[in-house]
């Protein structure tokens, strides 16, 4: 029986995905638990008892992690100070962790200016200077964990077509990475139970987008209106997953982000 069947897992942080991790997770019959500062009132839709209440800030939350369990980290590993004192509490080496990081990591001073950007694998140079990197890194190289730096998450309630809509986002020629909330929290489960501790993946649906692109396509197909181009001459990000298809064998149930989008809009309530 592997490790995953027999081991509860801990949701830190249950929010977009952590909702979606722990209804994954609990789908395949795992012992699973949902973390939130205030659970009554942000964890109603699980039962009271697969919640517990887990405030980084609060060392006191700190015990009500069942020993043993394996962890997904969904909130950023900031301050570093708690998130090491945190995790010198664990009962490692036993333990498995996933913790999700963002793309942002690579947003280095020294970002090419090349257009289309160069492809970005893990061995890229990361922001050290970023709270949130130091403290991925500190539970990677230091506690085992491993990393996902993820791209932009859509899915259900968090829709693309909204932030065209809403003039959240522009036209532009500025790359964009995204990757389904469900494949997401497949990948997580997954990097659980095959990734290497101490290694670190790149998470998205493997292909880069402009935003010119994504906005031709909702005119074409949804009658978006038309926006003014924005005078971005940012270059983004193309980053590149092949490690997570290599080394995990993960296979996207949503790789083409318009057939995901429409799905999306085929479920939005009605006005």
């Amino acid at each position: 029986m592997t490790r995953q069947a027999t081991s509860p897992l801990v949701v830190l942080g249950s929010g977009y995905t952590g909702l979606v991790l722990h209804r994954m997770g609990a789908s395949q019959g795992r012992t699973i638990h949902a973390t939130s500062r205030n659970p009554l009132e942000n964890l109603a839709v699980i039962p009271s008892g697969q919640c517990l209440q887990f405030d980084l800030e609060q060392p006191l939350t700190w015990e009500h992690i069942p020993p043993g369990a394996d962890l997904i980290w969904c909130f950023p590993a900031t301050p570093l100070e708690q998130v090491q004192a945190f995790a010198r509490t664990l009962d490692a080496p036993a333990r498995r962790m996933v913790v999700l990081g963002s793309t942002s990591a690579y947003d280095a001073p020294s970002q090419s200016t090349e257009y289309p950007p160069p492809w970005i694998d893990e061995s890229a140079q990361i922001d050290l200077t970023k709270p949130r990197v130091q403290g991925e890194e500190y539970l990677r190289e230091h506690h085992g964990a491993i990393v996902l730096r993820v791209a932009g998450i859509y899915g259900p309630g968090r829709n693309p077509l909204d932030w065209i809509r809403s003039g959240r986002v522009s036209p532009s020629r500025k790359y964009v990475n995204l990757i389904h909330v469900d494949d997401l929290a497949a990948i997580c489960l997954l990097a659980l139970e095959k990734g290497k501790p101490g290694d670190a993946y790149n998470v998205s649906d493997g292909t880069p987008r402009t935003w010119n692109e994504i906005y031709a396509t909702a005119q074409q197909r949804w009658g978006m209106a038309t926006a003014a181009k924005k005078e971005d001459r940012s270059t983004g990000k193309r980053i590149s997953t092949a490690k997570l298809r290599s080394e995990l064998g993960y296979i996207l149930k949503y790789p083409d982000l318009y057939e995901a989008l429409a799905l999306i809009e085929s479920t939005r309530p009605q006005s």
